[in-house]
């Protein structure tokens, strides 16, 4: 059975260090500016190109090896602000200049679906709607815990139901003294009272020998395959990991947070085959920004310059673009400078993957970095 192609995103919030996720183990200016949380040789998981992974990488090492995993070296853009709201929001949006006012993922998903006829198109494993997924008239189904998701789970008759939903906007009304805002809201409400009917049949489906690690992050991307694999006609997913603002003990916390991602998404992937459906999912990780090049004693602050990766079976695995120089001389403000416009990657993703007109959303015409198989 023939399937659409699926993008899943995944959001490492805080500013993942790139200099010790993908680490320049071999490059005297690295070890001159990170006298305290250098990663050492013997912690290094050897890669290629005299790069390491971070030691708490260690199970997406296959997926690069097997040549599904691309690395988007000194991802960013023009300009780059180290604020976490600020920096993400225009990741969110694509937007360096303004304030953007449309997600990037939310105009996909209405050319993807432009009547809006599935209410999960697109579906969110976390706490809140990511500005990404957000577009006027768009739904989007945000799920915390996909076995106990719904609304008014309680009341079991269909228009009891929306009766409730239509009574709870109502109350709204004469605060907000709109009726547009209470149509929108009862229409929201309605989508997703129906994105909780449909979802709640994938759990139920759902049958695998992959036993995924105990971490919330894990449970989402459980969720995902689910959904996945229940065929709904989701297009996009969206989840996060959040703790990557390092400030301090860099070295412990950056190896266990990758420990926990990467061997959830190994365990995603391992599922993804068992069930035959890995070709038509590809996976975005990407974070604000990077860190600073030297360290402060025992983490790193705000910077620039990051790293972006690109995984699935369809992905061309390998190096994309240089890695930015470490030459105390070529840093931009004591940073790493860009050398990938993450909206050349974007426009990969929504052209290349999704089918969707980039230009309109990207806001302009960039390079893309064609990590996709021909």
């Amino acid at each position: 059975m023939t399937r659409e192609k699926v993008l899943l995103v995944i959001q490492l919030s805080g500013g993942n260090d790139y200099l010790n996720c993908i680490v320049p183990y071999q490059n005297g200016h690295y070890k001159d500016a990170r006298p305290n949380i250098k990663i050492t040789d013997d912690e290094i998981i050897p890669l290629d190109n005299g790069y390491g992974l971070n030691p708490g990488m260690g199970d997406l090492k296959h997926i690069y090896d097997q040549g599904k995993m691309a690395i988007i070296h000194g991802i960013g853009y023009p300009v780059p602000n180290r604020s976490h709201f600020r920096s993400m929001d225009i990741w969110h949006t694509a937007e360096p200049n303004t304030v953007g006012l449309k997600g990037w993922l939310g105009q996909a998903i209405r050319d993807l679906d432009p009547n809006g006829s599935n209410v999960v198109t697109a579906v969110n494993f976390a706490n809140g709607l990511p500005r990404a997924l957000a577009a006027p008239n768009v739904p989007v189904a945000s799920v915390d815990d996909l076995e106990n998701y719904g609304l008014l789970t309680g009341v079991s008759d269909g228009n009891q139901r929306n009766r409730a939903l239509n009574a709870f906007s109502r109350m709204y009304t004469p605060l907000l003294g709109s009726d547009a805002v209470m149509d929108y809201l009862g229409q929201t409400g309605l989508d997703a009272l129906r994105g909780a009917d449909i979802l709640k049949e994938a759990p139920e489906k759902y049958s695998s020998s992959v036993e995924y690690p105990d971490n919330q992050f894990a449970k989402s991307l459980k969720g995902v395959a689910q959904v996945h694999f229940a065929n709904l006609g989701t297009r996009i997913f969206y989840t996060q990991y959040g703790g990557f603002d390092t400030h301090t003990d860099e070295v412990s916390l950056q190896k266990s947070l990758w420990n926990d991602i990467a061997s959830s998404v190994s365990a995603f992937f391992q599922d993804l085959e068992e069930h035959h459906l890995g070709d038509e999912v590809t996976v975005l990780m990407f974070s604000e920004f990077g860190r600073r090049v030297k360290d402060n004693g025992s983490g790193t602050d705000h910077g620039s310059g990051g790293v972006a990766f690109l995984m699935g079976n369809q992905v061309k695995g390998g190096h994309y673009g240089e890695y930015p120089s470490l030459d105390p001389a070529k840093l931009l403000e004591g940073d790493l400078k860009f050398n990938n416009d993450f909206r050349g990657l974007y426009t990969d993703l929504l052209e290349d993957w999704l089918n969707v007109e980039a230009q309109p959303i990207v806001n302009g015409v960039y390079e893309k970095i064609l990590p996709f198989a021909s």
